[in-house]
Parts: C-alpha cells; sequence; structure tokens
C-alpha cells in the first residue's frame, strides 16, 4: 500500500461489500476523491442468500452494471416453496417480470460492484485491515483510519464494513446484539426439481433455506438458535446427502438492534452496518444497494442530513417481513399452522412474496 497520509480523501469507504462499493463508486463517479478500504482481497465468498430481488435493478442499471450482472452464472428464480415441519409445501409462483428475482453467487456480484468502483475512479485498498478509526473535531472536521498498512485521512467516513463492523466496535457505538441464533451457509449440487426455485423448509430446530443460484449450484442456508444449529447441520447433511467435511460458512449475529445511519455530523452507516435484516426475506442486498445509493447522494450534495430521514424512508413499511420472519424461525410450529392456514388462504404467502419482491405472485398447495 503506497503511503497515503500525506493525501486528504473526501470520503473513505471501509468494506467492499454491495453497500460500500456502491457508494464509492457513485461518490467517484461525482467526482469525489474516494478511497475504498476492504480486509479481504476479492474475488471472495460470503455468507448471504445470494436471491437479487426486482427492486435491485434500478439501482444496478444506475450504476451500470446491470447486464454485466446479467451475464453472471445465475438463475431465475420462478418459484418459492414454503416446507412446514409436517413436510406439508406451499409454492408460490414469482411474477415474470421484465427485472426479475435472481440468485447469484455473492463472490462473483460483489467483484463486478467492487471492479465497478475502481473503473468509476474510486482509489482501492485491498487485503487491507482497520485498526484503529479517530475524528479530528471542528469546523473541518477530519477522519483519520489507521490500517495495517498505513494512515488515511478523509473529510466523510462511511461504515460499509457489515453487521460486526470494525468501524462501530473501534468507535464504541457497536450496537446490542442478540445471540440466539446463528446462521450456516454452503454451496451444493443442485437437487433434483430444485431449477428456479428457492425452497424455504421449517425444522424443529430453526429453518433451512435452499435456491439455485446456476450452474447446477445450490446455495444452502441453515439458521437455527445455537444449541439446535449442530442438529439441523446433521439434517442437512442426510437430506442432501453430504459429507461430514463439507466446508460451511457461519455468520451471527443474525438481530442487532439497528442504530442510526448517521454518526455525529461525518459518519455515514450502509447496509447491514446500518441495519441488519433477517436473511428469510432475500432482500439483503437490496438494502445495501439502496442505501450505498443514498449515502453517496448525500455526501455529493454534502447534505448529510438528509441521508437519516431517507435511510427511514427506504425501510418504511416492509420491515413487518422482518418479523414474521423471525418469528417463523423461532417457533417453526406456529410457521407450519401458517402453511396449514395458506392451504385455505393462499394470500397470505401471496402478499409476503409480493412485499419482498415486488410482484404479485400465485400461490397453491401441495
Amino acid at each position: 500500500m503506497p503511503d497515503l497520509s500525506s493525501r486528504l480523501f473526501d470520503v473513505a469507504v471501509i468494506g467492499g461489500g454491495p453497500a460500500g462499493s456502491t457508494c464509492a463508486a457513485f461518490c467517484a463517479q461525482a467526482g469525489l476523491a474516494t478511497i475504498l478500504v476492504e480486509r479481504t482481497h476479492f474475488p471472495r465468498d460470503k455468507v448471504c442468500g445470494d436471491c437479487l430481488n426486482p427492486a435491485a435493478w434500478p439501482v444496478l442499471d444506475r450504476l451500470g452494471v446491470a447486464d454485466q450482472v446479467r451475464g453472471l452464472v445465475h438463475s431465475r428464480l420462478g418459484v418459492v416453496d414454503f416446507v412446514g415441519c409436517d413436510d406439508r409445501m406451499v409454492s408460490c409462483a414469482l411474477p415474470e417480470t421484465m427485472f426479475p428475482e435472481i440468485a447469484v453467487r455473492r463472490r462473483d456480484l460483489d467483484q463486478v460492484l467492487l471492479r465497478r468502483a475502481e473503473a468509476c475512479g474510486a482509489e482501492i485498498e485491498e487485503g487491507t485491515a482497520v485498526t484503529g478509526v479517530s475524528a479530528r473535531k471542528g469546523s473541518d472536521e477530519q477522519w483519520k483510519i489507521q490500517t495495517a498498512h498505513g494512515t488515511i485521512r478523509a473529510r466523510s467516513l462511511v461504515a460499509g464494513d457489515g453487521r460486526n463492523s470494525t468501524v462501530l466496535r473501534l468507535l464504541g457505538h457497536f450496537p446490542r446484539t442478540e445471540r440466539d441464533r446463528a446462521g450456516l451457509q454452503t454451496h451444493i449440487p443442485l437437487p433434483d426439481g430444485m431449477t428456479g426455485r428457492v425452497r424455504m423448509r421449517f425444522r424443529p430446530e430453526g429453518y433451512c433455506g435452499l435456491a439455485d443460484i446456476g450452474g447446477d449450484v445450490g446455495n444452502l442456508c441453515l439458521v437455527a438458535r445455537s444449541a439446535g444449529l449442530d442438529r439441523l447441520r446433521t439434517w442437512a447433511q442426510q437430506e442432501f446427502g453430504l459429507e461430514a467435511a463439507q466446508t460451511w460458512r457461519a455468520i451471527t449475529p443474525l438481530s442487532r438492534a439497528p442504530i442510526g445511519p448517521r454518526v455525529g455530523s461525518s459518519l455515514l452507516l450502509v447496509g447491514d452496518a446500518a441495519r441488519v435484516v433477517e436473511p428469510f426475506t432475500g432482500e439483503g442486498i437490496y438494502y445495501a444497494l439502496a442505501s450505498g445509493e443514498l449515502a453517496a447522494r448525500a455526501l455529493v450534495s454534502r447534505r448529510l442530513d438528509r441521508y437519516p430521514r431517507e435511510h427511514a424512508a427506504l425501510y418504511k413499511g416492509r420491515l413487518w417481513i422482518n418479523r414474521v420472519a423471525k418469528a417463523a424461525c423461532l417457533y417453526p410450529g406456529a410457521a407450519t399452522v401458517l402453511l396449514r392456514i395458506a392451504q385455505r388462504r393462499p394470500e397470505l404467502l401471496g402478499l409476503l412474496t409480493k412485499k419482498v419482491t415486488g410482484g404479485v405472485p400465485g400461490c397453491h398447495y401441495g
């Protein structure tokens, strides 16, 4: 890493995921001197359901990468199956639209977004861990970011480094977490009959999500209370014929108290650093992209005060899905009862998938 301490950037973005890369790309494109610091080297795998809902396409289009994302190996999702603890299934057809729900591997999507930020003029520092963050107060507030390779100075700081944000921890702002659940994720050969489908299966321990991500590969996610996670993994190994040596990636916490998207006068939070959403909803990547764009808009216009209001509007009317998803995981028996009710009232699950995908699906019971 070259010596950057003599330079003053307009914006320093920590984290190269969808939120950070999107913010950096829009900032650099608008002429702001922008640097993005990422602790790993891309491409890299990431714990995620790999689903990209239709609301994300306008952001990708404005970013100039929509066609490139469509060119990645992916699946076009047409059906969501909900399976209860009693093995009964309700299937909801997703709408046929010009901007469909797709599933695409995060290592591929994130690589496209990071390279777009670079092409827009952002300076990218990969393999660089942040070890310290401090602000010089006053009318010309500046941030000093200490890394393993040197010091970076910037007028504004964007934390896009996820639910376990290093920036928030170093500043003493990391919010309360709930440690009752954890998630595991892996990729497996796509089982027969799963082409173009997502399947959410409730188990006594929690739930299992499986999505076709293209190339005959399935993304398998498990979510459970910590005490039941090993049992759920054992079930999944038997259900899908996996070896005991199968590599799983883990993530925790799945719930965390939200923190305001703006801290102080010049620190903005984007993506999961600002608010964590349940993986069940499939909306995480959309919120990351959208919040990254909103933060960039505030930085470019020098109206950082507008970001909290616009960030809140992004989630308005949608967070009830979060509550439903969490309840379904914590109380899979109740979720199974809901699926039985859906035999007579399929519009209940239709409403859920409509909110997540932005379309109007139809459901049937099987």
